[in-house]
């Protein structure tokens, strides 16, 4: 197999690390997957309606 030429801005795996920087840089104020849904997340209620499922169990 002939080993394909690397282009400066890329990785070995052929990544196109500008591009890369690009999306990171347009994605930095949207915060992070982790943490999008935590802070829509009540937990108060969380709690309460695990201990109505637990109650429900029984």
């Amino acid at each position: 197999m002939a080993k394909k030429q690397k282009q400066p801005n890329e990785t070995v795996a052929g990544t196109n690390i500008e591009e890369v920087r690009k999306q990171n840089q347009a994605s930095k104020g949207q915060g992070q997957f982790g943490t999008e849904f935590a802070s829509e997340t009540n937990a108060q209620e969380v709690r309460r309606q695990n201990q109505q499922s637990k109650a429900n169990k029984k």
